[in-house]
């Protein structure tokens, strides 16, 4: 059986997201100033994001602990992977801020993160299609 066929494919995928959102989102909000200091984003920028990214956490973990995935509601996650993506590159074209090479890391780790994470929640709805019972065993 192909990995992608595998009926848990779709919520460790939004587990997966989970714990991305939750690991980033700690780290902006407990290393606020610090990470501001390396990387030239502003404070209340990362302080908003992370804790952001500590809410959406909750609602992929909730969505990936459900018996059966919420298609709409992941197929609005992915929507939202690919706005923060395109969020990213938009701030870092910008340059409305002085960011460092560590802060144009930074914010480019995570516009690849969430693309890669849309395109396996795509994928996972894709294969999903047509009722195929997604129940967890």
């Amino acid at each position: 059986m192909s990995v992608f066929a595998s009926p848990r494919f779709l919520p460790n995928v939004m587990w997966a997201d989970a714990a991305s959102c939750a690991a980033t989102g700690a780290l902006q909000v407990a290393f606020t100033g610090a990470l501001a200091r390396l990387t030239g984003l502003p404070a209340p920028l990362l302080l908003g994001t992370g804790v952001f990214l500590l809410a959406y956490a909750a609602a992929a973990a909730f969505m990936a602990s459900r018996r059966t995935p919420p298609r709409t509601l992941i197929g609005l996650v992915v929507v939202g992977n690919f706005g923060w993506a395109l969020g990213c590159i938009a701030l870092l074209m910008s340059g409305m801020f002085a960011v460092t090479a560590l802060g144009m890391a930074w914010v480019l780790a995570q516009a690849l993160c969430v693309v890669v994470l849309a395109e396996l929640q795509w994928t996972g709805l894709r294969r999903t299609r047509g009722g195929t019972n997604m129940a967890i065993a």
